[in-house]
């Protein structure tokens, strides 16, 4: 697994675009003048397979203020009466890589595995229901520390095929 893992990082550093998550209220979009109101998009961060990786490059100095969000997070798991926040918990694990990232960042990796089927993982909207009148103050200190946002990866099981020219054994 760690191999797995270490595997999809590298990848990942390498070749993916990061995009920072925002709380809910932050991520509706201003409808242009004079055009009717349509629904709020929901914007969220929806994994489609059953496992999924969240990779988070933070600054070094930030350090302390991620780690303070994650345990923000993990009591919002405990704490929540929503049954999908409390089945999102129990697959979340969060790790810190023993490398440097990206620039000397310090790179988290939450892992889910299983993922829940169409649920947010979203920060901003598991800590503003667990945190409605500290939300604000959590939020800065997650975006402070972050170097570029997290890259969300779906991952699928490899089924490893007979190498070509082998034949199969029945």
């Amino acid at each position: 697994m760690r191999t797995l893992v270490t595997t999809v990082i590298a990848a990942a550093l390498t070749g993916l675009s990061v995009h920072a998550q925002q709380p809910a209220s932050a991520a509706q979009a201003t409808p242009a003048a004079g055009a009717p109101n349509p629904a709020a998009p929901t914007v969220g961060r929806v994994f489609t397979a059953g496992t999924g990786l969240i990779l988070n490059t933070v600054r070094p100095d930030r350090v302390v203020d991620f780690e303070m969000v994650v345990a923000y997070l993990q009591s919002a798991f405990e704490t929540s009466t929503d049954p999908m926040v409390r089945a999102q918990g129990r697959g979340w694990r969060i790790y810190k890589a023993a490398e440097p990232g990206p620039n000397a960042t310090v790179l988290y990796v939450f892992l889910i595995d299983p993922t829940v089927a169409n649920a947010d993982y979203g920060l901003g909207r598991i800590l503003s229901d667990a945190y409605p009148d500290r939300v604000q103050d959590i939020w800065k200190l997650y975006t402070g520390a972050l170097a570029g946002g997290g890259s969300l990866l779906n991952l699928t099981p490899v089924r490893p095929q007979a190498p070509p020219g082998l034949a199969s054994t029945p």
